[in-house]
């Protein structure tokens, strides 16, 4: 039941945001702000798609035991690619925002960026192996969530600064996805149902992306 009932979920949320992706990036008519997020989008769902197939083809067949390098493999890459996931909704803060300047934001963002993957990139990761160490999945999130924290404070002053009822609630859905990811980093391990959090955390993703698409179609119907 749980492989059944998992891989739907996991197929259903990969062609919804990749789709969704598309959709935004076809239909952007050239603003720059929803060209990204579609872009932002895609690279959500390409690169959980990693870690979420070889998972459901695992959970379908003999067991995730038997898939511990292809699961730790997809782990790395989406690990990477919610980085870049983060660095470009930080463009969409400073595109829809109108912000110019502010160099030292935009380098703090890249050097956490750039800890964040030179830490994901170190082979005491053991990502291949059946019992990758806490300490290192600990290491590698503590400066993606300073990332998150940096991009939740940017979306929460700008859209109460701009009356911004489109993306009034885009910060929520950063906090509620790094509060549902975090117990799984600590404590699924050890308390393996701590890791049925991934499905909310999931789901606040997906509120995200929709928050970006609707925004476009309600201002592409307006101009």
């Amino acid at each position: 039941m749980q492989a059944i009932m998992e891989t739907l979920f996991d197929v259903v949320y990969l062609t919804t945001v990749i789709t969704v992706g598309i959709l935004m990036i076809r239909g952007c008519k050239g603003n720059a702000q929803f060209r990204l997020f579609g872009w932002m989008a895609v690279v959500l769902g390409a690169g959980d798609s990693f870690h979420l197939v070889p998972r459901a083809v695992a959970l379908c067949t003999t067991g995730l035991e038997n898939y511990t390098v292809p699961l730790g493999l997809g782990k790395a890459i989406t690990s990477v690619t919610m980085t870049v996931f983060y660095v470009l909704l930080y463009y969409v803060w400073r595109k829809r925002y109108q912000v110019t300047g502010r160099r030292e934001l935009t380098a703090a963002v890249y050097l956490l960026a750039g800890v964040r993957v030179l830490l994901c990139l170190m082979p005491q990761n053991q990502w291949l192996s059946a019992n990758a160490p806490l300490s290192w999945g600990i290491y590698r999130n503590i400066p993606f969530a300073l990332l998150g924290l940096l991009v939740i404070v940017l979306f929460y002053q700008s859209a109460k600064s701009h009356q911004d009822r489109a993306f009034r609630w885009m910060w929520l859905t950063i906090v509620l996805s790094f509060g549902f990811y975090i117990p799984v980093v600590l404590w699924a391990d050890t308390v393996p149902l701590v890791g049925m959090l991934m499905i909310p955390k999931t789901c606040a993703y997906v509120w995200t992306i929709f928050i970006g698409y609707f925004a476009m179609r309600r201002e592409n119907s307006a101009a």
